[in-house]
């Protein structure tokens, strides 16, 4: 029992497909496995255009299985499966290695050389080599189609609502914790500096109320719990009234003193509360760092 997809960020859509994945495993006593492609199938066929990532590898591997996959496939995506025809890719990687005896995608699936298979051709190679083929409507609430470059716009575009709407939970970014200017550690607000992977999709400059939470760690911090989340005020930008030119994602956990220099990091984005704008004076700036820290407080505080 096999579905199929890039699954970046596990959205309600995709949750859709795992749970029509699962039932059917269940019905005929098999695995449900899921299989996905690293790295993103748009880097190797459009030369490097790397769409931002809504979630990295292992945080799909962990949604997959609290939804109940029983096994995380990762076909390395390269330009010699991108040159495989539907028929090929099929009977290699669904009838001769996974043993698929029922496939489960997007009504919108598109597979092979040139998106050239969809999903009444999948049907068609699906009564060829003997398995069904199961293709899903991912429509969510006002008529949204749930998909990953619809979540990735809102991403863009700040809204981190709407994002975690179509998510089904706040979007998340992970990350080292780095040294960076410490100007919020002279300011009264030290910040641990969250540097992501490359291609992570962060959310348009501005702050904002998120959870923070160290994923693991050798050492764990002081008066910190690995695994627990804790309420941050988070700036993500260049700091324009410092005349910033780095863009950085920078969290001030309340009420926390703890050095998080080194730690594996996720932040999770509740709610943007203003954009990033330059203040006329460092009183200024400091009353409305302030003010973020109320508004966190009250927003996590309520949630």
């Amino acid at each position: 029992m096999v579905t199929i997809g890039v699954f970046d960020g596990i959205h309600r859509g995709h949750a859709q497909l795992i749970a029509a994945a699962t039932k059917a495993a269940a019905e005929r006593g098999v695995p449900s496995v899921l299989m996905t492609f690293d790295p993103h199938p748009s880097s190797v066929v459009r030369s490097g255009a790397y769409p931002p990532q809504l979630s990295t590898l292992r945080r799909r591997a962990e949604l997959a299985e609290e939804l109940g996959i029983d096994v995380f496939c990762v076909i390395p995506f390269s330009p010699t499966l991108s040159a495989q025809s539907p028929e090929d890719f099929v009977h290699s990687v669904l009838v001769e290695e996974l043993h698929a005896a029922e496939v489960v995608v997007g009504d919108n699936f598109t597979f092979g050389h040139k998106a050239l298979g969809d999903v009444p051709r999948l049907r068609e190679l699906g009564e060829r080599f003997g398995f069904e083929v199961t293709a899903i409507k991912l429509f969510g609430e006002h008529a949204v189609t749930y998909s990953s470059t619809y979540i990735r716009s809102c991403v863009a575009a700040g809204d981190v609502e709407l994002a975690a709407e179509a998510l089904g939970r706040p979007h998340r970014v992970e990350g080292v914790v780095v040294h960076g200017e410490r100007r919020g550690r002279d300011l009264g607000f030290p910040t641990a500096n969250v540097a992501p992977p490359e291609h992570t999709a962060i959310p348009g400059d501005g702050v904002y109320a998120a959870w923070f939470t160290v994923l693991d760690s050798a050492t764990e911090p002081e008066g910190i719990t690995i695994g627990a989340r804790y309420p941050a005020a988070v700036s993500v930008g260049t700091n324009p009234t410092f005349s910033g030119r780095v863009r950085t994602v920078e969290a001030y956990v309340l009420d926390v003193s703890a050095d998080f220099y080194g730690q594996h990091v996720a932040v999770d984005f509740v709610s943007r509360l203003r954009g990033m704008e330059p203040f006329d004076s460092i009183d200024a700036l400091i009353a409305e760092m302030n003010n973020d820290v109320e508004r966190t407080r009250t927003l996590l505080g309520a949630e």
